[in-house]
């Protein structure tokens, strides 16, 4: 087969491993890590345009290196080449290759902030994305002062404490997920630097690749991948196990 990757970024060094290893030739397109900060419809939006202007009849199918991600999928039409995507929320799922995994371990370690060699080096959000950021338009950037100086002193104290302070609070753990493509150590070390900064605990786990590489290899397990095969079905959420399914 002849397949077309659009992946986050994030997945860069997973998504390169798994294609060298692929049996199929794999064109691959990345995008910034940034648009998982963008409102859904404008993160939808930007994906549909790669997907539409990939040419018709080169390619068997789209492949799609994202989860859900927050919505940011729903809506997505297939054109005339069929997608392919994970059943997963988002990429942690695919970091520890299934869905149940991904919620045995957010039930027993509420709080963790995941980490990863791509969410180290490629985490900022691209400069160009950055101004339609959620965080960004509500002010997650801005220093205290900062905040004042634009909505005055009340409204900064009140949006500190509700939108700073308690993101804050609601994370403990930095949990590294060591995938096996990493060349050393350093992604781990930064890490835990940035555990023992904030004070929180740190975790290392192993990933597990299969998810990714049954994505390229073209093992398309039901239950483990969509497959949106008719010319204007679109991806839909589900509330369930199943993630995603087609829909008009």
């Amino acid at each position: 087969m002849v397949l077309k990757l659009i992946s986050c970024e994030v997945m860069y060094r997973e998504m390169c491993a798994a294609v060298a290893r692929s049996p199929h030739r794999v064109d691959v397109e990345f995008l910034p890590k940034g648009l998982h900060d963008l409102p859904t419809d404008q993160m939808r939006t930007r994906l549909q345009e790669r997907i539409d202007s990939t040419p018709a009849k080169t390619y068997d199918a789209i492949l799609l290196g994202y989860g859900l991600c927050n919505n940011g999928l729903h809506g997505v039409r297939a054109g005339d080449v069929p997608l392919v995507l994970p059943r997963a929320h988002d990429c942690i799922t695919l970091f520890l290759g299934s869905h149940k995994r991904y919620m045995d371990y957010f039930r027993e370690n509420r709080g963790v902030y995941f980490k990863t060699s791509g969410w180290i080096e490629r985490g900022e959000t691209d400069e160009e994305l950055k101004q339609f950021a959620i965080g960004h338009v509500h002010g997650l950037h801005m220093t205290y002062d900062e905040l004042v100086q634009k909505y005055g002193e009340d409204n900064a104290q009140y949006l500190f404490e509700t939108l700073i302070e308690a993101t804050h609070k609601s994370y403990h753990q930095f949990t590294f997920i060591e995938m096996g493509v990493e060349p050393d150590d350093r992604f781990e070390q930064k890490a835990r630097e940035q555990a023992r900064e904030r004070n929180w605990d740190f975790e290392k786990v192993c990933g597990n690749m299969r998810l990714i590489q049954g994505l390229v290899n073209g093992e398309w397990d039901e239950d483990e991948y969509l497959v949106v095969r008719e010319p204007g079905q679109r991806i839909i959420a589900r509330y369930d196990e199943g993630v995603v399914t087609a829909g008009e």
